[in-house]
């Protein structure tokens, strides 16, 4: 008797191994670890914009309309509850990921307001804070690179057979990704018109 119990707990073992059920669990931590790293990446900046926002208030102050982008930006996005359920939702990573996309871009107008003035692009505070979030969008790229990566090796053994079974009798689904942001404008055929050249003298 006994050894027949331990016959077929070593054949369980041996076919949960072989039907994907490990490859689930591991690729399904690794997306989870991964995406702590985007979320801190993602917090890093959303840290930085505060600071951000009042140096360039100091020398431009009449920039309202970007200041104000930037700070209701970074609201929209405090007002994500970023927990590790949302990798599991679409609509509500959509959410964030549009969020994100839209404190991306408010931070790529403040800096280019600041190409017209040089004295802020001369002070040393308003130059470590873009230098930080420089790398801190480096970050960002990595991090959602590492997830990217993640989530399709999971997403792969949830769809291949047999693991696919062994998926859709635990309860594991496919989960979202990171799209391209711009996609509309990836796919829009750049227009060039080269003109009449001016005659050379």
């Amino acid at each position: 008797m006994r050894n027949w119990l331990l016959s077929v707990i070593l054949l369980l073992s041996l076919s949960l191994s072989g039907c994907g059920y490990n490859t689930l669990q591991s690729t399904d931590e690794q997306i989870k670890a991964s995406w702590s790293e985007v979320l801190n990446q993602y917090q890093r900046r959303t840290d930085l914009v505060p600071n951000l926002v009042n140096v360039v208030k100091g020398y431009a102050a009449h920039e309202k309309e970007v200041l104000t982008q930037v700070t209701e930006a970074r609201a929209r996005v405090g007002s994500i509850q970023a927990t590790p359920e949302l990798i599991n939702d679409e609509q509500a990573f959509a959410k964030f990921q549009q969020a994100q996309a839209q404190m991306t871009s408010a931070l790529s107008r403040l800096l280019l307001v600041s190409e017209n003035y040089p004295q802020l692009k001369a002070d040393g505070v308003f130059r470590d804070l873009q230098a930080q979030l420089e790398g801190t969008e480096n970050r960002i790229t990595v991090a959602r690179n590492r997830y990217i990566k993640a989530v399709q090796e999971y997403n792969v053994t949830v769809r291949s057979f047999p693991s696919n079974l062994t998926a859709m009798m635990f309860g594991f689904k496919t989960k979202p990704n990171f799209s391209v942001e711009n996609e509309k404008e990836i796919s829009t055929a750049p227009k060039v018109d080269f003109g009449a050249a001016p005659a050379v003298k």
